[in-house]
């Protein structure tokens, strides 16, 4: 992968005719370094939200071994970029073959459900093994999510007692709670409120668990969406985990994946034409723009213009854009706002920031389009939960060894679950 120490000068060497990931894996370090210091439990990453291998092999340097899979790739992902981590197959729905390929070939031990009848594909497909760990996914009521993930997985409250009762009696190992508060959570109250709720299945059952993992929803910053500050989030938990019903070695688990990876990418595109405030770019929602279509979040930009020495970040008075991508679909459209300078035209690039969560992540091939090119970049992320924007962030590739080395030393093997019981 070749290195910049900005974009521009990306730009200055040459001038790239397909979109490029400019991707920052100091961000994914500080992050994780982050969430290892800040969260009193088990940090899972969730493959899904940036599967790319620098992404892994990123995480497993910095310190987080362990990963939310959901998916036999994924758990073949990490195991090429990451062996040895821990993977949990957290897809509440999975085939009987991937259930078995995961068991038996990769020693994947943990397992969500949220039916009966999944919990005996599990129990089937391993042959009855009495080592699992099951997780029980929970429905639970959330407020403050920009996507609501409470539709299509979580067993409703009422039915979850004697889920939670027959998991108990199927394993002799762990048998533990999750749920997901929804994606780019805006309320820190809302996990603690979800514990809430997630405790009073537990009584009701009259079981105790061995695991409680809060799931993901964890928030990045884009325009327009100023999350709490990142320790709020924490507290939250934290106060909520000390309210349940559980005992004391009871493990207290996260999955992050926006907040981990969302500040480390940005795409740089090229502007092939301009209709009034239309601008058609050489990337769109086929490629790293998805939710700019679907969900119509404004990402943060930056405009460059020039080639060789002369090109240059243009700034000057602002006027809102849409976006179309390359592709023939009319769907291709990013209604934004996206505020550049009001000069913009043909051959300039535009930079998109805050792209590192399921943005490549959603990259696909249609009508020829999406072959992104991938380079490492030094500069800050446009925004920050971590205090990373206006900051160079790219460590020397001795100091980076040296930081990896302290990582590995000062976290013996084991120590991970023993950070995540309860006090």
């Amino acid at each position: 992968m070749q290195t910049y120490h900005t974009p521009l000068d990306l730009v200055r060497e040459r001038s790239p005719e397909r979109p490029v990931a400019l991707v920052r894996p100091g961000v994914v370090a500080v992050a994780a370094r982050w969430f290892q210091d800040s969260f009193q439990g088990d940090v899972f990453y969730a493959v899904k939200a940036n599967p790319s291998p620098w992404v892994i092999e990123t995480l497993a340097q910095s310190g987080v071994n362990s990963f939310d899979v959901a998916s036999v790739p994924e758990i073949e992902l990490v195991a090429q970029h990451a062996p040895g981590s821990r993977m949990a197959f957290m897809h509440p729905v999975k085939s009987r073959r991937a259930i078995a390929q995961a068991y038996f070939d990769h020693g994947v031990k943990t397992f969500a459900l949220d039916t009966h009848e999944e919990l005996q594909k599990i129990l089937e497909a391993t042959g009855g093994a009495d080592d699992l760990s099951l997780i029980v996914r929970l429905g639970v009521q959330a407020e403050g999510a920009s996507y609501s993930l409470s539709g299509k997985f979580g067993v409703d409250m009422w039915e979850a007692p004697s889920l939670l009762l027959a998991a108990r009696r199927a394993t002799q190992d762990r048998m533990g709670v999750s749920f997901h508060v929804g994606s780019q959570c805006m309320r820190p109250t809302a996990y603690q409120a979800a514990m809430a709720q997630a405790n009073r299945a537990i009584v009701r059952a009259g079981v105790m668990v061995d695991v409680v993992d809060v799931g993901g929803g964890f928030p990045s910053v884009y325009p327009g969406m100023i999350p709490p500050d990142m320790s709020d989030y924490a507290d939250s938990i934290h106060r909520g985990f000390a309210e349940m019903n559980v005992h004391e070695d009871t493990e207290l688990w996260c999955e992050p994946g926006r907040a981990l990876v969302a500040e480390s990418t940005s795409i740089l595109t090229k502007v092939e034409l301009r209709k009034n405030d239309a601008l058609y770019l050489n990337d769109g929602s086929y490629g790293s723009l998805f939710d700019a279509a679907h969900v119509k979040w404004p990402f943060p930009v930056k405009l460059f213009r020039g080639e060789g020495d002369a090109a240059q970040e243009v700034e000057g008075p602002l006027k809102p854009f849409r976006f179309y991508g390359p592709t023939c679909d009319s769907l291709d459209h990013m209604p934004g706002p996206f505020w550049l300078p009001e000069d913009i035209q043909e051959g300039d690039y535009v930079e998109i920031g805050m792209l590192g969560a399921y943005g490549v992540a959603m990259n696909t091939r249609f009508n020829g389009f999406g072959d992104a090119e991938t380079v490492e970049v030094g500069d800050a992320p446009m925004a920050s939960m971590f205090g990373l924007a206006g900051r160079n962030i790219r460590l020397p590739r001795e100091r980076q060894e040296e930081e990896r080395k302290v990582v590995r030393l000062s976290r013996p093997k084991g120590a991970a679950g023993k950070k995540g019981r309860k006090r």
